[in-house]
């Protein structure tokens, strides 16, 4: 009787602590449809987009990118015209017209690149820019179309089998780029300043202020060969830090300076070898920083698997070739 007393004692019941509150099981009930329920919302986040909506983005993606290389080649028509008319005006010298454009054709296509989107197929939309100027330099480079204008602004001597060499290899080097590296690369942006920044300002100011030649390359100078150094290294850094700023290319800065430096004296050193006659510089000057950037930077997977597909695309017709002709034989 005293256990029943004292249970039922409005004192004892004051005394007793108040009930825990409830708490959420974490363990999954035997209920099987409310499990269901409560699953439903994180199975339905987790499931992929419908075709239909994938669709959509690819055809925005495509249309975004068509706009976005349709500019970029509206924008090198336009800086090429631009200095045409200088030149002809008198107002900037025809030699120094042709490097302008030489250093910004390449510097204003790199800065163009965030511009695209981020689908897989956006260097393909990229790369259509140079794509269209390489078939713009072989129709009038053959002869098959004539343009004095387009000749006086990247030839030396004003003759169109000039556009099969320099200028064809110079946009060669961009398509390349564009399809390999792309942006988030540091090999390629390196190669491409050097060759663009590094390669035009040595002949801007080694023409004007080169009379000291070096020894062994007497078409060559100190002054030019110092201006390559200092101007390839300081376009690679800008551009680096420009790609950087976008989120496409991660570094450790202060390893990433000896390694630039390292590229600027490699392609410098290549550039003032007396092999211009052999192999021109908008070829020597980026094989020489791609070579060296792939040995200090190294090279995403991705990367790797474009240059060896790349590579193969361009070597297989020729092995073929070599092969039917040694069976003909």
């Amino acid at each position: 009787m005293w256990r029943g007393v004292a249970a039922h004692s409005p004192l004892l019941l004051r005394a007793l602590p108040p009930p825990p509150p409830p708490t959420l099981l974490l363990v999954p009930t035997t209920n099987t449809t409310t499990t269901t329920t409560s699953l439903a919302p994180l199975l339905r986040a987790s499931s992929p987009a419908p075709p239909r909506l994938r669709r959509v983005a690819a055809a925005a993606a495509a249309m975004h990118d068509g706009a976005a290389a349709a500019l970029v080649m509206g924008g090198a028509y336009s800086l090429v015209l631009a200095f045409d008319k200088l030149s002809e005006r008198h107002i900037v010298e025809q030699s120094l017209s042709r490097k302008i454009v030489h250093v910004l054709s390449g510097i204003l296509f790199m800065s163009s690149w965030p511009f695209f989107s981020s689908s897989a197929a956006a260097r393909y939309f990229a790369a259509i820019v140079p794509l269209l100027n390489c078939i713009r330099l072989l129709t009038h480079g053959l002869r098959l179309f004539t343009n004095e204008a387009l000749i006086k602004s990247v030839t030396r001597e004003g003759k169109p089998e000039e556009l099969l060499r320099g200028p064809l290899y110079y946009v060669i080097v961009l398509l390349f780029c564009v399809l390999v590296f792309w942006r988030d690369s540091p090999v390629g942006v390196v190669s491409l300043s050097m060759m663009s920044g590094g390669d035009g300002f040595a002949d801007i100011v080694g023409r004007r202020y080169g009379a000291i030649k070096l020894p062994y390359n007497r078409k060559k100078s100190w002054v030019g060969s110092i201006s390559m150094f200092l101007s390839g290294f300081v376009f690679s850094i800008g551009m680096l830090f420009y790609f950087s700023c976008f989120g496409y290319i991660c570094l450790d800065w202060e390893r990433a300076i000896w390694k630039v430096a390292l590229v600027s004296f490699a392609a410098t050193l290549v550039e003032s070898l007396p092999i211009s006659d052999v192999l021109d510089d908008n070829i020597s000057v980026p094989l020489a920083s791609m070579l060296t950037a792939f040995l200090v930077f190294g090279s995403s997977p991705q990367s790797k698997v474009r240059l060896l597909a790349f590579t193969g695309k361009m070597l297989c017709p020729l092995t073929f070739r070599c092969m039917y002709a040694d069976s003909r034989c």
